[in-house]
């Protein structure tokens, strides 16, 4: 039987990058289906006393996901992924900096409408960008960030890993989060990162 699995992303971030090309490569080896969700690093961060460097990259981070939200009120959830998927491979695997140009170039790569990239600047969709990053966060805690996935009942943070895995260790990194995630009262397994995030 399918197995079914929620991911929460911020385009902002690397780490989730690496990990939902981890997970789509894992569909190919095993009987998985993933489901892709926003989160917001601005809002999850909000109130807290942070240095004015990321302060400036949380601000900058508001609008890709409310042009993921805007996208997907107007055209359902299976619109996330390819737009978080043009999104990141323009943002992380590009190297690009220019945020509205981004935007601009990842709806045309999604073959979706350029009036969505208004949502970026407005709160409109802020509502319904702070429930669907509730729905994400809330199981798994605030004192984590992005990747969170789900599976089943189970909601943990990570994995964090670099690069992705590719074939069947792609595979074998999914059973052991699957073992992990369906372990009650299980709740950390952590290393000091020692490289920085490869896109490969």
């Amino acid at each position: 039987m399918t197995q079914k699995v929620d991911l929460w992303v911020d385009p902002a971030c690397p780490w989730a990058w690496i990990t939902s090309r981890w997970l789509l490569e894992a569909t190919k080896v095993r009987d998985i289906d993933v489901d892709f969700h926003v989160m917001s690093l601005a809002v999850l961060n909000e109130g807290r006393d942070l240095p004015a460097e990321y302060e400036e990259f949380l601000q900058q981070a508001w609008a890709p996901v409310r042009v993921l939200i805007a996208a997907e009120e107007r055209h359902g959830r299976a619109v996330v992924e390819p737009l978080y998927s043009a999104m990141g491979t323009r943002l992380h695997v590009k190297g690009e900096k220019d945020i509205d140009a981004m935007i601009a170039n990842s709806l045309a790569d999604a073959e979706l409408e350029a009036d969505l990239a208004q949502a970026a600047a407005g709160v409109e969709f802020d509502e319904a960008l702070r429930k669907s990053h509730h729905a994400g966060m809330d199981p798994v805690g605030s004192d984590v960030g992005t990747p969170v996935i789900h599976i089943g009942e189970a909601a943990i943070f990570g994995p964090v890993v670099t690069p992705a895995p590719k074939g069947e260790a792609a595979g074998r990194l999914y059973d052991g989060v699957l073992a992990i995630a369906s372990t009650p009262g299980f709740y950390e397994l952590k290393r000091s990162r020692t490289q920085g995030p490869t896109f490969e």
